[in-house]
């Protein structure tokens, strides 16, 4: 299975991993720590053939200028292990980029996740994932409380997420150019 998303910026990136490191610390949380890198998923995938899926984000990339998006609060999706995460804001750039990949794959994949249709999609940045309980959603909550998260980020980039054991690892990123593709 594969993950096609878009990694944070490094500064937003060192934020993230510092309050995933303090759930470490303060509470025992470390499973969203098997993908280092946080990220803005679009997309769980098995696919066909990896190097055509290279090409179609390729081509995705560099017909796409980077664009802004926002984050704003928390949000928890409940069960048995709730994922704590921060929302991200759709916007007409975010919901084009996220159509135009699920479009153009579609052909190369032999399965998707049932969140990844636009309908069910909620783009976000996760916490903690996994290991979160329904007793530790209260006062992982009051922690994560004391900050706001309001962050604009600037999408810059397609990644391709693997898994290698137990980590989802860079396969590829593709940076978004805003260059046109000439036919």
């Amino acid at each position: 299975m594969l993950a096609i998303t878009s990694l944070l910026s490094p500064p937003h990136a060192r934020r993230i991993n510092k309050i995933i490191k303090r759930l470490e610390t303060d509470f025992g949380l470390d499973d969203v720590q098997a993908t280092p890198d946080p990220h803005i998923t679009y997309q769980l995938a098995g696919v066909r053939k990896l190097e055509s899926l290279k090409e179609v984000l390729h081509d995705i990339a560099q017909t796409t200028a980077p664009f802004p998006v926002h984050t704003t609060g928390l949000g928890v999706f409940p069960g048995p292990n709730p994922v704590i995460y921060i929302p991200v804001l759709r916007s007409d750039a975010l919901n084009q980029l996220h159509h135009r990949i699920l479009e153009t794959t579609a052909p190369l994949c032999l399965r998707t996740d049932k969140f990844s249709n636009p309908d069910c999609w909620l783009p976000h940045i996760s916490l903690a994932l996994h290991d979160t309980t329904p007793d530790l959603l209260g006062p992982v909550l009051q922690f994560l409380n004391k900050e706001t998260y309001n962050l604009k980020i600037i999408v810059n980039n397609i990644t391709i997420l693997r898994q290698e054991g137990t980590q989802f690892v860079c396969e590829e990123c593709f940076n978004l150019t805003g260059n046109k593709i000439s036919v």
